[in-house]
C-alpha cells in the first residue's frame, strides 16, 4: 500500500554524525508519478527548520495507515521541480519495499570493491572497500597505513555492474572514523564530501542491482 497524495512522510537522513541521523523530519506528499514521489521540502517539527537535501541523499522514510501502524521504506533523491514551491523527487519504492518493521538500513550494501586512494601527502595506494553507500564508503587499510580522523583522500571506486560493464566514480571523501581490527588492519569509514549528482548515481545504481541479487538469491 503506497501512501496517498497530502498524506505526510515522516523522515531520517542518512548521515555520519548520528546526532543528524537521528533528527525526524516531516514532508507531505504533493504528487505521484510512476516512479517517484514529490515531496515539500523536509521540516524539522519542533523548531520548524527546513532540511535542504541533495541528489543521491539516502532517506529513512515511514507513513501511517488506520490504526497508528507505521509503514517504513528506504529511498533516495533523485531531483528537485520547481513549482509554486520547491518540491524534492524520490524513488518511488516498490511496493514489496513496504515493510511494518522498522528498518533504519540505508542504501548501504556490503561489497568488496577496488578503491584508488590519494591522500593529502600524495601517496597512492589501493585497497578494498567493505561497503558502499550512496553517502559514502568503507574499506580495509594494512597496519602500516593508518589515515587519520578527519582527514580528506581523493578516491576512484570501481563498479562492476549486472550487464558486465564498468564504471569508475571519483570523489573526495572525508575520514569519520577509522577503527582498528584484531589482525593488525583498520576499517576506514569515509564520507562523500565532494561528489558530482553524475558519479553518486554510478554509487547508487550499483548498490540497487546489488539489493536486488541479495533478494533473489
Amino acid at each position: 500500500m503506497y501512501p496517498k497524495i497530502n498524506e505526510y512522510l515522516y523522515i531520517h537522513i542518512a548521515s555520519s554524525d548520528t546526532a543528524e541521523s537521528d533528527i525526524e523530519y516531516r514532508s507531505r506528499i504533493a504528487e505521484i508519478e510512476e516512479d517517484a514521489l514529490l515531496i515539500e521540502i523536509p521540516m524539522q517539527e519542533k523548531n520548524g527548520r527546513l532540511k535542504k537535501l541533495f541528489v543521491g541523499d539516502e532517506l529513512s522514510v515511514y507513513f501511517m495507515t488506520e490504526g497508528g501502524i507505521k509503514n517504513y521504506f528506504s529511498t533516495y533523491v533523485i531531483g528537485f521541480q520547481e513549482d509554486v514551491i520547491r518540491m524534492v523527487r524520490v524513488r518511488k519504492p516498490a511496493p514489496e519495499a513496504i515493510s511494518k518493521i522498522q528498518r533504519r538500513s540505508f542504501l548501504r550494501v556490503d561489497a568488496e570493491l577496488e578503491l584508488a586512494v590519494k591522500d593529502a601527502q600524495g601517496a597512492r595506494y589501493l585497497v578494498r572497500t567493505d561497503d558502499v553507500g550512496g553517502g559514502g564508503v568503507s574499506f580495509l587499510s594494512d597496519a602500516s597505513v593508518k589515515p587519520d580522523e578527519g582527514g580528506k583522500l581523493h578516491c576512484w571506486l570501481l563498479l562492476p555492474y549486472r550487464n558486465g560493464s564498468t564504471e569508475h566514480a571519483s570523489f573526495e571523501g572525508e575520514i569519520v572514523r577509522v577503527k582498528k581490527l584484531e589482525n593488525g588492519r583498520h576499517l576506514v569509514m569515509l564520507k562523500f564530501v565532494t561528489i558530482t549528482d553524475s558519479e553518486r548515481q554510478k554509487v547508487i545504481r550499483y548498490c540497487f542491482e546489488r539489493q536486488f541479487d541479495f533478494r533473489n538469491r
